[in-house]
């Protein structure tokens, strides 16, 4: 999901049961594009995990699962699709979970293909015994997974980054990448080592982090970059994730958000459609964000329009703007507007600091849209009473607000549309 969430193309390889859980994670996977080609479905039940959180803090986690082994056949099947799917890929991820699944003949037949394929191999290990995974690019263990394959306690840092080096060598490791926590991202090379401070803002659950950090850097290494800017990007991924309640993927925007804090996202990729919109704002929640909603035509922006939004932003976390397409703006303004297309609209709102998104609709109003939304915030410029704004009762039924915001008096796209008009007649 990490992947899929950057944009690249996915592709999972592993077991799964013939269960209703295997029916839910297939789904899952379709919806978000990923490919389970490489999946082997198997007579064991489907491994299924449930966290129990308390104040945003899990406490517990339940693991259905069988102990039960695969058996030979399963293995050879796994091993084919494996083999065939690396020849379609520029990286792979072997991410041990100690299930059965990383058997020794798979994760050999893995790094095998890929190295004749000239593509890096990246491991996230659960065993004790790097051996398993020689050849490989880069193994990423955290503090406790290498202090258990090398003997060295965990709070001895640089006895354990030399039996490090000693694992990567023995092994044949390009790489060996060592995630400390708090203390960022240690990498361990023939060239020397590299350090990357962690980048994490708040911490609220680090749950699926790991994940995240080897998905970022093979996303990376598959693209060509350099294992030092990988490992950037990758400590930036995992500070975004864990700052979220649950295990949340990472979203290529947010990583442009943080790299262009100027803008926070680049604002091309504010303008969305429903889904993408939705998606977003389900992030935006996961994370503890309010969303905040208005809307409106906004042809020949003004400082009105400049003033309403800085006021909505000041309500929440998140602006979610909700722009009148063209064929709207012409049934309630008249066949002569709008004066800027809609396209031209939303890249210019998309651009301001104090929105966060922009999407079109099409209907002469946007409460369909306020229904998907459902803003923490519903927010209209004017001379309004709350129970005549559109949506309002949708708002407040599910436990949020409307709030009126005064209009700058004297600015208005009609007034400097007859401006124009007057000026040009004189002329």
């Amino acid at each position: 999901m990490n992947l899929a969430g950057l944009g690249c193309k996915a592709m999972i390889a592993g077991f799964w049961g013939e269960d209703s859980e295997r029916h839910e994670l297939a789904a899952f996977l379709e919806k978000a594009g990923i490919d389970t080609a490489g999946v082997v479905t198997t007579a064991r039940p489907t491994i299924s995990k449930t966290r129990i959180v308390g104040r945003q803090q899990q406490l517990l986690r339940l693991d259905i699962e069988s102990r039960e082994k695969p058996s030979a056949e399963e293995i050879q099947f796994l091993r084919e699709r494996v083999e065939q799917l690396v020849g379609k890929v520029h990286a792979v991820v072997l991410s041990d979970y100690a299930k059965g699944v990383l058997s020794r003949e798979i994760c050999e037949a893995a790094i095998r293909a890929a190295r004749e394929h000239h593509i890096p191999v990246l491991v996230d290990p659960k065993t004790r015994d790097f051996g398993l995974y020689s050849g490989a690019t880069v193994v990423c263990p955290n503090l406790k997974e290498l202090s258990e394959a090398t003997g060295v306690p965990a709070h001895e840092t640089e006895e354990l980054l030399a039996a490090g080096e000693a694992q990567r060598k023995e092994h044949e490791l390009t790489y060996l990448a060592l995630t400390m926590s708090e203390k960022g991202i240690r990498i361990l090379s023939e060239q020397g080592d590299f350090h990357s401070p962690a980048r994490a803002r708040e911490v609220f659950d680090v749950s699926g982090a790991g994940d995240t950090v080897i998905a970022t850097m093979a996303a990376c290494l598959a693209a060509g970059l350099t294992m030092e800017n990988a490992v950037e990007l990758a400590n930036l991924a995992a500070g975004i994730v864990v700052g979220k309640v649950g295990t949340v993927p990472i979203a290529a925007h947010e990583l442009v958000g943080l790299l262009t804090p100027s803008s926070g996202i680049a604002s091309g990729d504010k303008i969305l459609d429903r889904d993408r919109l939705l998606r977003r704002i389900e992030e935006w929640r996961s994370a503890g964000q309010k969303i905040v909603f208005t809307n409106g035509c906004f042809d020949l922006l003004h400082v009105g329009h400049i003033t309403l939004l800085e006021d909505c932003h000041k309500f929440g976390s998140k602006l979610v703007l909700g722009l009148n397409a063209d064929a709207s703006v012409s049934r309630l303004k008249g066949p002569t507007r709008p004066i800027v297309s809609e396209n031209e609209r939303a890249r210019v709102m998309a651009a301001l600091a104090s929105v966060d998104a922009v999407t079109l609709f099409e209907e002469d109003t946007p409460l369909e849209l306020i229904r998907l939304v459902k803003p923490d915030v519903l927010v209209k410029g004017g001379d309004y009473s709350i129970d005549t704004v559109v949506g309002h009762e949708e708002v407040i039924a599910a436990g949020g607000v409307v709030e009126i915001v005064p209009t700058v008096e004297g600015f208005s796209t009609t007034n400097i549309v007859k401006k124009l008009v007057g000026d040009a007649q004189t002329k």
